[in-house]
């Protein structure tokens, strides 16, 4: 064996305190694996005398994580310190600038600037690797870098984000298990059970699902990463009449998200979906993460794991410092950064599909007639129109506060024509809130 890869780690929060566990645990067996041992010599974080329930005696430490990339006795950083810009960005520029190999768990600081330090590690001739920043302990990355290298994909698309999936589980489980209810009161559970951050909104808006997104989409489609061109649209209006409407048409909602390139334009959206039973996505329930995709010649690809959490995004960084360590590794988006294109954005407008829309409505005379007369105008086709006669919850600020449902599923179709429908009723006086559109995952 050789005298082994020597790895600095910046940030001791759950995940580095779990990357250290586990190569202690494992230390033999990854030795093995990776042809030298692979040892922690220096880390930093911002509390030196906090108890991490590991043993950090044998490491030195740095009170300026900058300093790691400095040190003649590294070979790679792990940086776990997080965030698009900031210390974490300052901290793999400096690592890259002085020849050390960089993995990281950062989707946020890869979504916003990895086509820059894809170019930074090319040139130094060192690893970039991020296989812990989409799905967590899932191999997705290395699936569609290495095992699926040979196929022109289609559409890549999945469950991105634990926090919302385990909200959406959580609302349409039976009224016995604490199922039945609106966002908000699942949310502060979600919260209570470290599930959800004090200030939940990169996940429950999107945000967290869009960077991971723009980086499955680039190496997907070798596209330059591009979160930017991502519409992100998170679960923050899904109510527990939403839960129960799909679930009455043969579907749940899941916050997913969907990259697909067509005559060279890339469409990257983020958005509640209602996804039939029939589709494995729609039983990926709790905060686990799943990945689907479609291959020229490989078919249907699906990736299923914990999204999240010590054990699996540690996991996923310590099989990045394999790599390494066996000297394999390739450019960080699966081809050279100079040949990744430059993706035009498809149109949204273009894209076709069947939707499920849901109203609050006043409860009166001529409200259907209104809805479906401002769908024929815009040229939708209306496969089912149902009205309940239950009121909305008064307290619901999704839906304005009272009101009654109407819920509409369209034919296939153009969603330019739905969202012209939608403009057509906006500030009608029948309307209480604002519609909800979702699109019926095809």
């Amino acid at each position: 064996m050789a005298d082994g890869l020597r790895v600095a780690l910046a940030g001791l929060g759950t995940v580095g305190a779990g990357v250290v566990r586990l190569l202690d645990a494992n230390a033999e067996l990854i030795a093995r694996r990776a042809g030298q041992p692979i040892e922690v010599v220096a880390v930093s974080a911002r509390d030196r005398a906090r108890d991490r329930g590991v043993d950090l005696a044998r490491v030195a430490w740095e009170d300026d994580a900058t300093a790691l990339a400095a040190r003649e006795d590294v070979d790679v950083v792990v940086e776990l310190v997080g965030g698009s810009d900031g210390p974490a960005l300052v901290l793999t520029r400096a690592a890259l600038a002085a020849g050390k190999g960089v993995v990281t768990a950062n989707k946020a600081m890869i979504a916003h600037h990895g086509l820059e330090l894809a170019r930074q590690a090319e040139v130094a001739g060192v690893p970039l690797k991020f296989e812990a920043a989409v799905a967590g302990g899932v191999p997705v990355i290395k699936g569609l870098r290495e095992g699926a290298a040979a196929n022109r994909i289609g559409r890549v698309y999945g469950i991105l984000n634990g926090t919302c999936n385990f909200i959406l589980s959580k609302m349409e489980a039976p009224k016995e298990q604490g199922g039945g209810r609106d966002f908000a009161e699942v949310l502060g559970e979600a919260q209570a059970l470290g599930y959800a951050e004090a200030d939940p909104s990169f996940d429950i808006d999107g945000v967290d699902a869009a960077h991971k997104l723009a980086i499955l989409a680039s190496v997907a489609f070798g596209t330059r990463p591009a979160f930017g061109a991502v519409e992100a649209h998170g679960i923050r209006r899904v109510i527990a009449a939403d839960i129960a409407e799909a679930a009455a048409l043969g579907c749940r909602v899941r916050l997913v998200g969907v990259a697909e390139e067509a005559d060279g334009r890339l469409f990257q959206r983020v958005h509640p979906h209602l996804v039939p039973l029939d589709h494995p996505l729609a039983h990926v329930t709790g905060s686990t993460n799943a990945v689907v995709a479609e291959g020229d010649f490989v078919g249907r690809l699906f990736f299923q794991g914990a999204g999240a959490g010590a054990g699996p995004t540690a996991s996923a960084v310590v099989a990045d410092l394999i790599d390494i360590a066996r000297g394999e590794f390739g450019s960080a988006f699966a081809m050279p950064a100079v040949a990744l294109a430059e993706a035009r954005a498809a149109d949204s407008g273009e894209r076709r599909g069947r939707a499920f829309l849901r109203f609050a409505v006043e409860d009166k005379v001529g409200v259907l007639a209104e809805i479906a007369a401002a769908m024929r105008d815009a040229g939708v086709s209306i496969e089912s129109l149902i009205q309940r006669g239950q009121a909305v919850d008064a307290d619901a600020p999704e839906t304005g506060g009272g009101g009654v449902l109407v819920t509409i599923v369209t034919h296939d179709g153009p969603e330019r024509c739905v969202a012209a429908a939608l403009e057509r009723l906006r500030g009608s006086q029948s309307l209480v809130g604002q519609p909800l559109w979702m699109p019926i995952l095809g």
